[in-house]
């Protein structure tokens, strides 16, 4: 009995992750705008503190979705592609934002995430850039 009740607790623990699962590209959908997610350099994805998993075909599809969903921004595991190096995930509450006409995202925002401001900066040099972080581009999306 004392062996159930270890296994029953090591599994709601394990239940409960906040680790992403993969996104399939050109499979999985966005939670948001309901789109094929096919496009690795602008994915986002978030998961709840109870584990729950929402994928998102542009990070603009993300800020807009968690918008009346504010509650959950500091128990979840918000994530973004970091532009530089498709498909890989990073912090999106720690990243940095450029919003500029070179490079445009699958939703129309011209929104695209670095890891950096110096990695942003390097990558896009247009002086019409807007450089943000994690609150700036939520007030401007919002």
């Amino acid at each position: 009995m004392k062996h159930l009740g270890l296994l029953l607790a090591l599994s709601l623990t394990l239940g409960c992750s906040k680790t992403p699962e993969s996104i399939n590209y050109g499979t999985d959908m966005c939670n948001y705008c309901q789109m094929t997610i096919v496009t690795k350099t602008h994915a986002a994805q978030m998961v709840t503190g109870k584990g729950k998993q929402f994928k998102f075909d542009a990070i603009e599809c993300m800020i807009r979705f968690l918008d009346d969903k504010q509650e959950l921004v500091p128990e979840s595991n918000l994530l973004i592609t970091n532009y530089n190096t498709p498909g890989i995930m990073i912090n999106a509450k720690t990243a940095s934002y450029v919003v500029c006409e070179e490079i445009t995202s699958p939703m129309g925002a011209n929104l695209t995430g670095f890891i950096s401001l110096s990695q942003a900066k390097t990558t896009i040099d247009n002086r019409d850039a807007e450089f943000y972080d994690w609150r700036g581009i939520f007030k401007k999306l919002n």
